[in-house]
């Protein structure tokens, strides 16, 4: 359990940090350096598993806290643990509405992975880029904490039926993908059930909503329309403004 904090903020990842899924521009690691030093706990949140986060951050805040697959792992002090787990006949379930629109998927176990699309599809290149897992067949992983369709028949209808059976669904119009969670897992919930109920964060996609909804302070980054009215403030997504508006964040902390 993490003791809660008004100086913790929390940074989505890809589209907030990172605009070529693989890197962070180094304005914004310095700027989030400056919010470490000024006594922030930092904490990043992202849909990605906390496998593919370490190749993003690159050995940088080794003592932050991660949360990945929109709520389901978390790593806190380097400990990996999975929070959130789809129930066999809960998966059953997916599965069985999956073939019935032909979807491929990528499935996220707390480490490895199983992935059934296109070997040239753009999610591949945010997938295990440092070769830290394993590809295995689904039924190999000992529990799927996530799971990402990547193509179907009809995209729409199975995020219908995702939502039908009680999942959390976020349908990504604009990559044409959707993220099934466990039950209500989402970044929100996971930062509570670390007892964190006071921070700053930063996000730019409706899987980051009720995350900047709760916040104290909270940035988007983009104009995704399903977060109007929600966040404090809105920044441009490129590096520069996203660093300046970081670095405003740490020099409005008080000092002690």
């Amino acid at each position: 359990m993490i003791i809660s904090s008004a100086h913790t903020t929390v940074f989505d990842i890809d589209g907030t940090l990172c605009f070529d899924g693989r890197t962070i521009d180094s304005k914004i690691l310095a700027a989030i350096e400056d919010c470490e030093r000024a006594g922030h706990q930092l904490v990043f949140a992202s849909a990605r598993p906390v496998r593919d986060l370490l190749p993003v951050l690159d050995g940088a805040f080794p003592t932050a806290t991660l949360i990945g697959g929109n709520g389901s792992l978390v790593s806190v002090g380097g400990r990996i643990r999975a929070r959130a787990a789809f129930g066999t006949g809960e998966l059953d379930r997916l599965l069985t509405e999956a073939e019935r629109f032909r979807a491929a998927y990528l499935a996220d176990g707390p480490w490895d992975y199983a992935y059934t699309g296109p070997a040239d599809h753009p999610i591949r290149s945010r997938v295990d880029q440092g070769r830290l897992a394993r590809r295995v067949e689904l039924a190999d992983l000992p529990a799927v904490v996530k799971f990402l369709v990547v193509d179907a028949t009809d995209m729409a209808a199975l995020a219908e039926a995702g939502r039908a059976l009680g999942m959390t669904v976020n349908h990504h119009l604009d990559e044409a993908i959707i993220d099934f969670a466990p039950g209500t897992t989402n970044k929100w919930e996971a930062l509570i059930s670390l007892g964190i109920d006071q921070y700053n964060a930063f996000g730019n996609d409706i899987n980051d909503l009720d995350m900047l909804r709760n916040a104290r302070h909270g940035v988007r980054v983009g104009a995704h329309p399903g977060l109007d009215g929600v966040a404090h403030v809105t920044v441009a997504p490129d590096p520069d403004a996203v660093a300046a508006e970081i670095s405003v964040l740490a020099a409005a902390t008080p000092v002690g």
